[in-house]
């Protein structure tokens, strides 16, 4: 478990200012404006992107804020763009131990994160491989709600599948056969890869417990290498979209970058337009 430290706010607060002076509007897929005076961005530009209350991360600016827990670190890692140096940096300013160095971290690249910031008006996320989404566009959010908010073994997609029916909500009922099939095979993937000792194992074990149609599903031993590129999704306010998913994998990270496109001049590329709009909306209400 990782130790508590001392929290050193006076150099906590120092470096925070300084990386978001060094990162530009450009850098985060914002646009520059004319009235902009502020060097890099502005503090309620750099909350928004870490998904914290601007006075929230003011007052750690200005060391005189609470010690952040290891969740708000990560999130402000992923905010400023910081490498993994950086975000081991911040951790011990902040009073905790730098995060485990491993190939598969759930720390995004600057890189990954600033193709998603090019990516604002499309549904796009980046996922683990065990279906843990750590940064969403404002579209991805409208039409998945917020994923990175859960906690425990609950941030995985494959676990939310068969553990709450809210979750098949954004596929039509009558595509919810195959994508079962679909969840229940990434999992053991996962399981194969990380043992039963892992975070992956952890969910074997609950939904064995917990979800019939999982059990059953388990028992049938079926792999899956690709998924399905082509998928019917829906929206309360948009309706039925038919989108293509991408997949941008980074190897190192062990991530995968998933945007959904539709094809221009059809009626789901209209609504992926209209669900940019509505994430946009959904995003300035929230924050």
């Amino acid at each position: 478990m990782p130790q508590t430290q001392v929290m050193d706010r006076a150099q906590l607060a120092d470096f925070l200012r300084r990386r978001r002076e060094a990162l530009q509007p450009e850098d985060v897929g914002l646009r520059r404006g004319s009235r902009r005076r502020t060097a890099g961005l502005r503090r309620e530009e750099v909350a928004a992107l870490c998904d914290m209350s601007t006075d929230y991360y003011s007052r750690l600016e200005q060391a005189r804020g609470p010690q952040p827990s290891e969740q708000m670190l990560a999130a402000i890692a992923r905010g400023l763009r910081l490498t993994r140096d950086e975000r081991d940096h911040l951790f011990r300013l902040g009073g905790h131990t730098a995060p485990a160095r491993s190939l598969r971290s759930e720390h995004v690249s600057p890189g990954l994160m600033r193709i998603l910031d090019r990516l604002a008006d499309t549904p796009a996320q980046v996922m683990t491989e065990l279906g843990e989404t750590l940064a969403q566009t404002p579209a991805a959010r409208a039409l998945f709600g917020d994923e990175t908010r859960f906690t425990g073994i609950m941030r995985s997609v494959g676990y939310r599948w068969f553990a709450d029916p809210s979750a098949r909500s954004v596929y039509p009922a009558e595509d919810h056969p195959i994508h079962s099939r679909a969840f229940a095979a990434d999992i053991r993937t996962a399981y194969a890869k990380f043992g039963a000792d892992s975070r992956a194992g952890a969910i074997v074990t609950a939904l064995l417990q917990e979800s019939a149609e999982f059990a059953e599903l388990w028992a049938e031993h079926e792999v899956r290498a690709t998924h399905a590129r082509d998928k019917r999704l829906q929206h309360p306010e948009v309706g039925v979209i038919d989108a293509q998913c991408q997949f941008l994998i980074d190897p190192d990270q062990g991530q995968t970058l998933l945007v959904l496109t539709a094809t221009p001049g059809t009626e789901s590329y209209e609504r992926l337009q209209l669900l940019s709009v509505i994430g946009t909306q959904d995003v300035s209400h929230t924050r």
